[in-house]
């Protein structure tokens, strides 16, 4: 159970060792594209070195804002013309300064609420898990659940970890430990008890209970099949919901985010972010896809436009369905045009029919609805393209803007196919950090693993691409990490030398695109969002080095000192 008590000491802590400002922003007033000498800017970032995003205007000394928008970007005397007696200066000294990150795809209230669970990322072994679970049932002697995630495949050489593993530290207590990618949980024998799965549980869904040789449960449940053990873990209050989004709202600021694309949702999710933007307390711009599943009809698509229409301002939207066509290649849940190499027996299995699929996305694209797949094997891809294809021969050609997501592997006859159907390629270069991927290469074996995380072959026929970072369900929210995977394929260690696949890398430019304006063109936002120039919203941040400038390499350890939000300096520390 999460207790706000916990949530609300912890983000203050956060706060004071993070020296986060936050400040609530003011309605959004009309865009205009130059400000009149009559009406000076209200706040001047000046004597810096400023990627815009722009193409047309790249590089500038200094940027204007009045309001909310930006009304002028140029030299430090264009901007000082701009300027009155009352316009805040704030001086980069060289600084480097860009657009706001747009975190494209991610479950923000998930990990909202993570944030107060046992962080098992960073741990290393099985024994690491142990010694920080042993630790976290000691601080919360009262706590009925113990609630963790972020473990890795990786743990146990040769096998998935096991119920008995928990058990020897905590067994008295129900836990429950997600992996980190969310698409895998593992229980202790008490939870598997609270829960009512034993020996004789069926389960014919989307997933698998995994059991030993005799039959009997091992504790790990993969996909859907995580429903019978969550279903039972009491659900937080709508105020701890609130609480948990304020704190991990300031996590965001404070790495840069200015914009985030829940990945899925419900109407319930969004009311609360309803319920913070009339608070004033709506730090990041919010758009919602609302889950969609095999079983989704037309009426429900229906009412899921109509819940688009109602919520389409410039904070917060709804406007498009998340559909989950398979699982992840580690557990062989993902839909693989070919056996898996470490088990053969198995290919995976898509979660809908091709006829589900093509009906759900004509239905959506029909209502005006944009389309999210999760597809991580390649015949999940496959399918999610001709679902897509399929919706433009019955709807026709128009700006759908329809999005693949993860794209772990694809195969090679795919790979134009996003560009000729104007498909989005929407993916986390977090996932492929090379300290997470060993399982992940022994499942999809040698000649898919060269298909890995294609962001340059994608690049290269024509794909438009898009990054972010799947948080929780990935190592880190921070978008400088995928940053430095993206461009380099190695850990924050350099490990392997070279990259892992490196012809698959990005260009430093290619990424910073794909975690800025490539973020704003899939959310139909590229008018106001994604690049410094006069007319777009002001939401600016400042790096502690120029990654055009350091070795990148090093990447990695960028910092963000400064976040402007909607034309307020909502985050700032020292340098």
């Amino acid at each position: 159970m999460i207790h706000a008590r916990r949530i609300a000491a912890l983000a203050i802590l956060l706060a004071l060792s993070a020296g986060v400002s936050l400040a609530q922003a003011p309605r959004k007033s009309p865009t205009k594209s130059r400000a009149p000498r009559s009406e000076p800017a209200t706040l001047a970032l000046v004597n810096g070195r400023i990627w815009t995003g722009n193409a047309a205007q790249p590089w500038a000394q200094a940027v204007a804002v009045r309001g909310e928008n930006i009304v002028a970007v140029g030299t430090n005397a264009q901007i000082a013309a701009q300027s009155g007696p009352l316009t805040k200066r704030v001086d980069l000294k060289g600084g480097f300064a860009m657009p706001g990150f747009n975190d494209a795809h991610l479950h923000f209230l998930g990990g909202a609420l993570r944030l107060a669970q046992l962080d098992l990322n960073g741990a290393n072994s099985l024994a690491e898990m142990q010694a920080r679970l042993k630790k976290f049932a000691e601080d919360d002697p009262a706590a009925p659940w113990l609630l963790g995630y972020g473990w890795q495949y990786s743990w146990i050489p040769g096998r998935l970890p096991a119920r008995e593993d928990i058990d020897k530290v905590v067994g008295n207590r129900p836990v429950y430990l997600v992996a980190y990618d969310g698409h895998t949980g593992w229980a202790n024998t008490k939870a598997l008890q609270v829960a009512g799965v034993n020996q004789d549980t069926a389960f014919s869904g989307f997933g698998e209970i995994v059991r030993d040789a005799s039959g009997q449960p091992t504790g790990v449940l993969k996909e859907a099949a995580q429903n019978l053990v969550r279903s039972k873990i009491p659900p937080p209050t709508r105020e701890q919901r609130l609480d948990a989004l304020r704190r991990a709202l300031g996590i965001a600021a404070s790495l840069g985010i200015t914009s985030i694309q829940n990945a899925h949702g419900s109407r319930e999710d969004v009311e609360l972010y309803k319920e913070l933007l009339e608070r004033g307390q709506l730090t990041a711009r919010v758009s919602v896809a609302i889950d969609a599943t095999p079983q989704t009809t037309e009426p429900d698509i229906e009412k899921i436009a109509a819940m688009a229409k109602e919520f389409s301002g410039p904070r917060l939207r709804v406007g498009a369905i998340k559909m989950v066509m398979d699982g992840v290649i580690e557990t062989h849940t993902a839909a693989m045009l070919e056996p898996y190499s470490d088990q053969p027996e198995t290919s995976g299995r898509p979660q809908y029919t091709q006829e589900q699929a093509n009906n759900i996305v004509a239905w959506a694209d029909r209502a005006g609805l944009q389309v999210y797949i999760h597809a991580i094997g390649d015949r999940g891809v496959r399918m999610s393209l001709d679902a897509y294809e399929n919706a433009e021969k019955v709807n026709g050609r128009k700006d759908s803007r329809f999005r693949v997501e993860h794209i772990e592997t694809v195969a090679a006859a795919d790979v134009p196919r996003f560009k000729q159907l104007d498909v989005l390629a929407s993916m986390m270069p977090i996932h492929a950090d090379p300290g997470t991927i060993d399982v992940w290469s022994r499942a999809a074996g040698p000649e898919r693993t060269t298909r890995a995380f294609a962001w340059q072959a994608l690049e290269r026929a024509g794909a438009r691409l898009v990054f972010s970072s799947d948080w929780p369900s990935c190592i880190s929210l921070n978008p400088v990490h995928g940053l430095h995977t993206a461009v380099n394929r190695t850990t924050a260690g350099g490990q392997p030398a070279g990259g892992w696949i490196p012809e698959h890398k990005v260009s430093l430019e290619t990424a910073l695109a794909a975690y800025t304006r490539g973020g704003a063109y899939a959310e139909f936002a590229e008018k106001t969002l994604g690049a410094i120039k006069p007319g777009k919203s002001a939401d600016i941040i400042v790096l502690s080095a120029d990654p055009f400038k350091i070795k990148l390499g090093e990447l990695h350890a960028l910092r963000v000192l400064k976040t402007v939000f909607n034309g307020n300096v909502l985050y700032e520390v020292s340098p």
